[in-house]
């Protein structure tokens, strides 16, 4: 069920319940129109606002798009749009492929483009994964049109359709699109109770329940002196800042450091990449209510550069700007959404213009495009389709950084046709040389991710480096562990000393490769983190210390960790991701059924779940359930048979059970999907070894060398084939470059 809660408080009722109110300090949610007496202007800037249309009900004044019998075919599904009476109706393909009528109870969002909100199941709402094209005909728009169009199919068997668990609106979207929404999910009967104060971002989602702070200015109890708190509010969000800029200087600075990041937190609670840790509180740290995507792939470029849709927050860590003291109201209105002036001058608020708002400085023809300030420093990346958004790391263009990673660059955006060379030697031209440290830096992650640990010098040097932001160090530290840096225990235990949970929660998550032990001694300062997320991170590294090898003591602590992580997983068991978290914990306790359990609720929700599948073998087979194993691989590997995870552990499981050669084939079709990484090709190539195809095997290897180099296990595997086939020469050429990647970490 979806309700809107009753709490619209008018003056008057406050005025009349003054007495009752003022012995206490609790506050709840008021309404817009509770502020307008008072904070008229911003109302007004407010109103009609992407934040004040963010979801409506669905009625003539609120719709955009072609209900006149309207019809979009997408693969072979024609979807009409119609009305009936004053309703407006869509006939498109349910869960099962088949059409079926559904009313639209709401629409979300005004520009770019227009969703629409479809009921599923009384409680459940879904986004319908076609769109209206809110832009002009003459840009294209004014058009039905599906969000995937230029991705890969997605029919009623894909996750990805409109009627799943990820175009659902109660866990999916709700929570940034409406005020103090409780998504209200019971596990055990898979239903919704879903609420929220107001349909749209009011006043509150962003400055907190206001009942108590009405009170205080009702009584004349306010003035802008006192702390929040003083003034009955939960946080405060004027961080503005004074800056100063005198006519010798190129770039202003705050005339007083930003002292806490409480506007920045509050705007990345909807505007980053994250996962919500439990209902909002508000005035808290942004990782303490949600957990925080760090810089990885695919996410990201390695450079730091927006690749998925990540929102902003994730780029503006990284910034410049972010690092002077920068924050969001800065540059953006927070309560109409626009900007706070019209083209460069956004940016002359701060950077001299003789200096950069010049031919001098971005050398392209002041009437241009390229004379944009964010045409070079803040390039876009198109979602859903229509939807360009900007990174905010604000940048300059590094074409020579693509030219190694093959990451994008601002020049090569406008000047299609043109390659990075061309940009590079462009700016070698006009002298532009961006810093080393940041090539190095790209190209360290690039070979990292591909499982080159002659990367490892450069990255362990990198993760202290406190020039870097938070953001970056994060993942930094965290690809150190997918590489088993010797170097690990010191870089996280310098990083969990920090003051930023950002830091500590992916020092934390660094240390899974880790002993047992040896984490548990390192994490066991941290049970008791003041930031949730920190906390979090550490119970799921410690679920798996047996108790035999703890103190009494040990435990005790561990339990109410344990009982806190459980309690903010249970609060969204609607989502796969959280019930294979849920999985992953309970096989670290020992816990089967209950293991077993969350990986088919997991797989309820969504059937392609992978990791799930795969899980979920291993247990069959651990419990001698060889049978049930084999069958729930093959009929997943029929949906999907492009699957490389799922034909790996076919592979190993066929391995398991003694059928060699059908093992081999299975294997083989692993190896050929890997895409990333090196795990399948590898096992296949030593499969093949072991049941006498050696030169194959050779072959196999040797390619993978030769695509991702620096990996210690295929020169060993190369090196052992080469020994034992004789051939000297093969063996002395992968006995050098083991030696040297061995050096180049700093082993022998």
């Amino acid at each position: 069920m979806i309700t809107v809660r009753s709490t619209l408080i008018s003056i008057g009722a406050l005025l009349l319940s003054q007495t009752a109110l003022s012995n206490s300090s609790r506050s709840d949610f008021v309404g817009n129109d509770a502020c307008t007496s008072c904070h008229e202007p911003q109302v007004q800037d407010w109103t009609n606002s992407h934040h004040d249309l963010a979801m409506q009900e669905a009625n003539e004044r609120t719709v955009l798009g072609d209900f006149d019998n309207a019809t979009f075919v997408y693969e072979g599904v024609t979807t009409t749009f119609f009305r009936k009476g004053d309703e407006f109706w869509v006939k498109t393909d349910n869960e099962n492929g088949e059409l079926q009528d559904y009313h639209v109870a709401y629409v979300f969002g005004i520009y770019p483009l227009q969703q629409l909100l479809l009921p599923i199941q009384k409680d459940r709402l879904n986004a319908l994964s076609i769109a209206w094209d809110a832009r002009k005909s003459s840009e294209g728009g004014q058009r039905w049109y599906h969000i995937y169009e230029n991705q890969e199919p997605v029919t009623a068997e894909n996750p990805l359709h409109w009627t799943g668990v990820y175009h659902n609106w109660n866990s999916r979207c709700a929570e940034c699109h409406s005020t103090n929404v409780v998504k209200g999910y019971d596990g055990q009967r898979r239903q919704y109770t879903t609420t929220y104060d107001q349909i749209d971002v009011g006043c509150e989602a962003c400055h907190g329940p206001g009942s108590r702070h009405i009170e205080l200015a009702i009584a004349g109890k306010v003035d802008h002196s006192q702390t929040p708190a003083e003034m009955g509010l939960a946080l405060s969000l004027a961080a503005r800042g004074q800056w100063s800029r005198t006519p010798e200087d190129d770039i202003a600075h705050r005339v007083t450091p930003l002292t806490d990041q409480t506007q920045v937190d509050n705007c990345g609670r909807c505007h980053s990449r994250r996962a919500t840790l439990g209902d909002y509180h508000y005035g808290q740290s942004l990782l303490d209510t949600h957990r925080l995507s760090t810089l990885e792939s695919p996410l990201y470029w390695h450079d730091g550069q927006i690749l998925d849709e990540v929102f902003v927050y994730g780029s503006f860590m990284q910034s410049k700007m972010a690092q002077a003291g920068v924050v969001c109201s800065n540059c953006h209105n927070p309560h109409s959404n626009e900007l706070v002036a019209e083209g460069n001058t956004v940016c002359t608020q701060c950077h001299k213009p003789e200096t950069y708002d010049a031919p001098s400085h971005h050398r392209h023809s002041v009437a241009g495009a390229g004379s944009a300030c964010v045409a070079c420093h803040m390039p876009s990346q198109v979602y859903m389709g229509v939807d360009a958004r900007r990174d905010h790391s604000m940048r300059i263009p590094r074409p020579d950084i693509s030219l190694s990673i093959g990451s994008p660059n601002a020049c090569t955006q406008c000047h299609e046709g043109k390659g990075d060379a061309w940009a590079y030697d462009a700016l070698q031209t006009w002298g532009v040389n961006g810093r080393f440290q940041d090539l190095n830096l790209a190209k360290a992650r690039y070979s990292a991710n591909r499982g080159d640990l002659r990367a490892l010098p450069t990255l362990e040097s990198l993760v202290a480096d406190t020039s870097l932001s938070n953001l970056m160090r994060a993942s930094i530290v965290e690809q150190l562990g997918n590489l088993g840096s010797r170097q690990l225990p010191s870089a996280a235990a310098m990083l969990l000393r920090s003051d930023s949970p950002v830091l500590r929660a992916s020092a934390v998550r660094a240390l899974r490769g880790m002993e047992p032990v040896q984490r548990y001694l390192m994490l066991r300062p941290f049970i008791k983190d003041t930031n949730l997320s920190v906390r979090l991170e550490v119970a799921q590294l410690l679920a798996g210390i047996p108790d035999s090898e703890l103190r009494p003591q040990d435990i005790a602590d561990l339990k109410p960790l344990f009982a806190e992580y459980l309690a903010i997983q249970n609060e969204h068991l609607d989502m796969p991701s959280v019930q294979l978290q849920l999985a992953n914990f309970w096989l670290d306790r020992g816990d089967h059924t209950k293991a077993t359990a969350a990986l088919e609720e997991a797989l309820q929700l969504n059937p392609q779940l992978e990791p799930a599948i795969v899980n979920l073998v291993d247990i069959l087979r651990r419990d001698g359930k060889n049978d049930e194993a084999s069958a729930l691989l093959s009929s997943a590997i029929k949906r999907i048979p492009d699957s490389g995870s799922l034909w790996f552990s076919q592979g190993l499981h066929l391995i398991r059970l003694g059928q060699t050669s059908e093992a081999l084939v299975s294997l083989r079709r692993a190896a050929e999907l890997e895409d990333e990484g090196s795990r399948h090709r590898y096992v296949y190539a030593i499969a093949l070894n072991d049941t006498g195809s050696g030169p194959e095997a050779m072959s196999v290897l040797e390619k993978l060398n030769g695509s991702l180099p620096g990996q210690p296990d295929v020169l060993n595997a190369l090196l052992a084939f080469a020994r034992d086939s004789g051939d000297r020469q093969r063996y002395e050429r992968y006995r050098s470059q083991l030696a040297a990647v061995m050096q180049a970490t700093g082993q022998r």
